[in-house]
């Protein structure tokens, strides 16, 4: 009979692989509903969500081929997974996290079904966040299947990173926001939109992800400066918190990888926002802030795993 530890390992290689195509499921959705948006179009700004008002959707066919065999591809390998870690016996924690990650997977699927649709905000939405979902799940699940987890005494920067999680959820969840209902023209200067420094009263609105979208936001939407606003100073929150938590666990050699990935990931992450606002919304640079926002979800969660299993 195959042993334990036999086990563990393929469990791993297989979460390993699937970490590697939710990344790369990542990159060709965020260049399928990007360059479909018109960023980087021609005349600029004007281009912006040409979708929504029928105009040519930009991406190629190839883009939209690998995405579909990626993500079939992905699937598969997720159910693979699953049982994987339910038989001959189930193997927990990983059996948690791997049937988690194929019930996402699952709803990712009957979403897409809406997804053909760019006016549904919601559908955008709930894609945006799955992908950087799969991500994370696929990635629990390889720390789940290596790495010994034990409490440590050393709650301090164990509960920085945890706040600094919670805000880095909350900041992917606005740029999604963003995303989702063609904000991104509403503010294109840094750090304050236009004259603005906090969201007026209706501008709260734009939170409710269950709403159609007709056109693009405009330069100064009340919506769009409101979701602005708040992806940043969330953003600007996550940096405190995770960079703090990071420095602290520089100190310890079992955490001291994770932690110095971690803080040049949050300087990478807090430079392509600002690049990617001065360059009038590069596409690639766009591209690039998003598959980078899962890389430090990901890596933050193992940072924080790392820091609970350290010794005393």
């Amino acid at each position: 009979m195959e042993s334990h530890d036999a086990r563990l390992q393929r469990i791993r290689n297989l979460a390993l692989l699937l970490t590697a195509l939710s990344l790369l499921i990542l990159l060709v959705s965020a260049y399928i509903r990007l360059n479909g948006a018109g960023l980087g179009c021609s005349p600029w700004p004007h281009c912006y969500g040409q979708l929504l008002v029928g105009g040519p959707y930009r991406h190629s066919d190839e883009a939209r081929i690998i995405h579909r065999v990626v993500a079939s591809s992905a699937l598969l390998l997720g159910f693979v997974l699953a049982w994987q870690c339910q038989r001959p016996y189930r193997i927990d924690p990983p059996a948690r996290y791997a049937a988690a990650l194929l019930v996402l997977m699952i709803l990712l699927t009957l979403v897409g079904i809406w997804s053909a649709d760019p006016h549904r905000a919601w559908a955008s939405f709930i894609n945006m966040l799955g992908g950087a979902g799969l991500v994370a799940l696929s990635w629990r699940t390889v720390l789940a299947a290596g790495v010994p987890q034990a409490p440590s005494p050393r709650r301090r920067p164990a509960a920085l990173l945890h706040a600094g999680l919670g805000t880095l959820a909350l900041t992917m969840a606005l740029g999604a926001l963003i995303g989702a209902r063609y904000a991104a023209p509403a503010c294109p200067y840094l750090p304050g939109c236009i004259d603005a420094s906090w969201p007026a009263p209706a501008g709260w609105s734009a939170l409710n992800p269950f709403t159609s979208v007709a056109v693009a936001a405009a330069m100064g939407d009340d919506g769009g400066v409101a979701l602005h606003l708040l992806h940043r100073y969330c953003a600007l929150a996550t940096l405190l918190l995770l960079g703090y938590g990071a420095l602290r666990s520089l100190a310890q050699p079992a955490t001291r990888p994770g932690a110095a990935l971690l803080l040049a990931l949050l300087l990478t992450q807090v430079a392509l926002g600002g690049l990617t606002i001065l360059s009038g919304l590069s596409l690639h640079l766009t591209i690039a802030h998003s598959v980078c926002a899962a890389a430090l979800l990901a890596v933050a969660m193992h940072l924080l795993i790392r820091v609970k299993a350290a010794p005393a």
